[in-house]
């Protein structure tokens, strides 16, 4: 995929070097170095995202900034809008942040500085008053992902893959069965999606220095994002594996980092629901992939190492469940780590 020199020239980067970021399924993305020594992100952005998600990033950055956080900031175009939409195409630019990304932790340092700004994030936005123009409404509704999956087990019997899925599907169906009740408590504003590679360390401290990818920014109950966090955070083997661990030291790090980001943000019910959240995104995610196994619908995935996305999605479907079985495994170490003079609750 190519770049014009009409998409470069409305943002007023003509001439600068383009390296496309490897990295990233949703949207296409190149760093721009400028003659003048400064970066920036171009993006084209996915069709799935309306172009007014432009103006919530914008709105939702500048606030960020506006409390002393490190950000990503829109670059308007030219012509002073927050995108540039060209033949059937969004672009648009964003200030560089310096760092380094991961795909998985390695050590419990890391996991901390991942919960400090996560929670810095949570905090600061917490009085911002916005509207979003993408709600992603049922991005965590449990409840509909798992009927989809017995869904597609009705309707995808003649699946190449039939066989091999519906074992997995049916020990996804049965753990969920057991998923204990989550305090769905008000909408807060949050990142939406806090997987570990879209959090930039400083490459020698391990130092938090700020959250990427802020398409997904939303609102919706806190405990749901931050079981998203924690499942992928203590996960050091990542998602596109069979054979998955679940790391109580990472947990007990990020929990803690995350008390000093936002000390105050979370109610009772909110922070000893952590274990149950962190479970039941796993085996969503779970559910989620083993339900594209068989269907298919699911907007990307490698086509170097897997010769389908039916074949990739069973490996990620594996892997959730697994990690949801580890975390079963050690549910005392982590309800103590959330309260740890409360009694234990059995599963």
């Amino acid at each position: 995929m190519t770049v014009s020199a009409a998409v470069l020239k409305s943002f007023g980067l003509s001439g600068g070097k383009l390296t496309r970021f490897e990295s990233g399924l949703i949207n296409a993305s190149w760093r721009v170095d400028t003659p003048s020594g400064k970066s920036f992100v171009l993006q084209r952005v996915n069709p799935m995202f309306p172009a007014t998600i432009n103006s919530d990033i914008d709105t939702v950055t500048r606030h960020l900034r506006d409390k002393g956080m490190p950000t990503p900031l829109i670059v308007p175009t030219t012509d002073g809008a927050p995108a540039l939409q060209a033949a059937g195409e969004v672009w648009r630019v964003l200030t560089y942040l310096p760092g380094v990304s991961r795909d998985t932790l390695q050590n419990a340092r890391q996991a901390s500085e991942a919960g400090t700004l996560l929670g810095r994030f949570h905090n600061a936005v917490s009085d911002l008053d916005h509207t979003f123009s993408n709600p992603r409404l049922g991005v965590h509704d449990t409840a509909a992902h798992l009927a989809n999956l017995r869904r597609a087990l009705a309707a995808h019997g003649d699946h190449s893959q039939f066989d091999r899925v519906k074992p997995l599907a049916e020990r996804i169906l049965e753990l969920a069965r057991r998923l204990p009740e989550l305090p769905l408590t008000r909408e807060r504003i949050v990142h939406g999606d806090p997987k570990i590679s879209n959090f930039i360390f400083d490459p020698d401290t391990d130092e938090g220095i700020g959250l990427v990818d802020l398409d997904s920014v939303a609102s919706m109950p806190i405990v749901l994002e931050l079981g998203d966090a924690l499942r992928s955070w203590c996960n050091p083997l990542g998602e596109d594996t069979a054979e998955t661990t679940f790391s109580v030291p990472f947990f007990r790090a990020a929990i803690e980092g995350y008390s000093r980001g936002a000390p105050d943000l979370l109610s009772e019910d909110e922070w000893q629901a952590l274990p149950d959240a962190t479970l039941t995104i796993a085996l969503e995610l779970a559910a989620r992939f083993a339900a594209d196994a068989l269907q298919e619908s699911y907007f990307g995935w490698d086509t170097v190492r897997f010769e389908n996305a039916s074949q990739h999605n069973w490996v990620r479907a594996a892997g959730q469940l697994c990690l949801a079985e580890k975390i079963r495994v050690e549910w005392k170490a982590l309800q103590s780590a959330v309260r740890p003079r409360a009694p234990i609750r059995r599963l």
